[in-house]
């Protein structure tokens, strides 16, 4: 069975920037697609962004969109998420899930980590 595990989160002021990965073992397929999903405290779990695995058809919620940006390294079998001009409201456990749908639901997905903590300080 596919684990991911997430890693990368911290503390940081707003402004400032994280860089998350999310390593995978075993096998993905090239059809997959690849996603982060945030929860913050009291909320329910919201979508970020997706990538296809082949490469291509970046989706970005709204809400970090221009700011995050989700890339992978193949022969590493690791997804990133970039995060740039962190705001308070970003502060939250970020998840990466493995699907086989092109979709911002998190039901589509079958495969996710523990989860990191990011932490935007005013």
């Amino acid at each position: 069975q596919a684990q991911l595990e997430e890693s990368g989160g911290g503390s940081v002021q707003a402004g400032g920037s994280l860089r998350l990965s999310c390593t995978h073992s075993g096998r993905i397929y090239s059809s997959s697609v690849m996603a982060w999903f945030r929860q913050a405290t009291g909320k329910e779990r919201e979508f970020v962004a997706l990538m296809r695995w082949r490469g291509g058809s970046e989706l970005y919620a709204d809400s970090v969109k221009g700011r995050f940006t989700i890339s992978r390294d193949s022969a590493a079998n690791t997804v990133f998420l970039q995060m740039n001009s962190l705001k308070e409201e970003d502060t939250a456990v970020y998840y990466c899930a493995r699907g086989s749908q092109y979709s911002t639901s998190l039901s589509e997905y079958f495969y996710s980590g523990q989860g990191t903590r990011v932490t935007v300080a005013s």
